[in-house]
């Protein structure tokens, strides 16, 4: 009797599990989808821009400016005019879109992300240059989330500040090899990327997995 009881209560468990790891498995799903859809909602609202702009967007929801000429100039970290006009189009339309009634909710992080090549001063060791570059990407962002969170209305900088982050990542993350000028240049960009909490999602639905 004791047997039977217990396997029962395992039984319980075990279905119990199953439908939880089912719902996180849906919930997953969901925020997939939410995640395409925004990808698509981006590109619809920015199609015309992007060749102009220099710019892309991939389907990680990371939207790239690539034409370093246009952002700063050589080892200085205050924008170039150039980037000031992209910029005053670009980020109210920008968190428009992440506002929206099906996104604003889930939005956790807007990263403004600067990246350099490996290139640091005449003379520089490979760790100097690492160090010295890393400093020149923080100061970037920080002056880039400065002045795009300026061109917002006071409701929607609020909404918009508590989320948005400057990230400076020096020459760790190259998109593009830095042993041509081409690729150096490719990889000197500046990135807005999103974080949703799908993330958190899909964590605990692996979690349930795992046990």
């Amino acid at each position: 009797a004791l047997l039977l009881i217990f396997v029962l209560l395992l039984i319980g468990t075990m279905l119990k599990l199953q439908e939880e790891f089912d719902s996180k498995s849906d919930i997953a799903e969901r925020y997939k989808e939410l995640q395409i859809e925004l990808y698509d909602d981006l590109q619809l609202e920015f199609t015309n821009d992007l060749g102009v702009w220099k710019a892309e967007i991939d389907s990680t929801l990371t939207f790239r400016f690539k034409e370093p000429d246009v952002l700063f100039d050589q080892g200085r970290s205050d924008l170039k005019e150039s980037f000031k006009l992209i910029l005053k189009d670009f980020f109210p339309r920008y968190i428009n879109v992440l506002r929206g009634a099906k996104y604003m909710d889930h939005i956790e992080e807007i990263r403004v992300e600067g990246h350099t090549s490996i290139e640091g001063s005449i003379g520089m060791s490979e760790e100097q240059s690492y160090f010295y570059n890393m400093k020149l990407s923080q100061d970037r962002t920080r002056s880039v989330l400065r002045f795009a969170l300026e061109q917002l209305d006071d409701e929607i900088f609020e909404w918009s500040k508590i989320r948005a982050t400057a990230n400076g990542l020096s020459s760790v993350k190259p998109i593009a090899q830095n042993e041509t000028e081409q690729g150096r240049k490719q990889n000197r960009r500046v990135e807005f990327r999103i974080k949703t909490d799908a993330e958190a999602q899909i964590r605990e639905m692996l979690r349930y997995a795992g046990n």
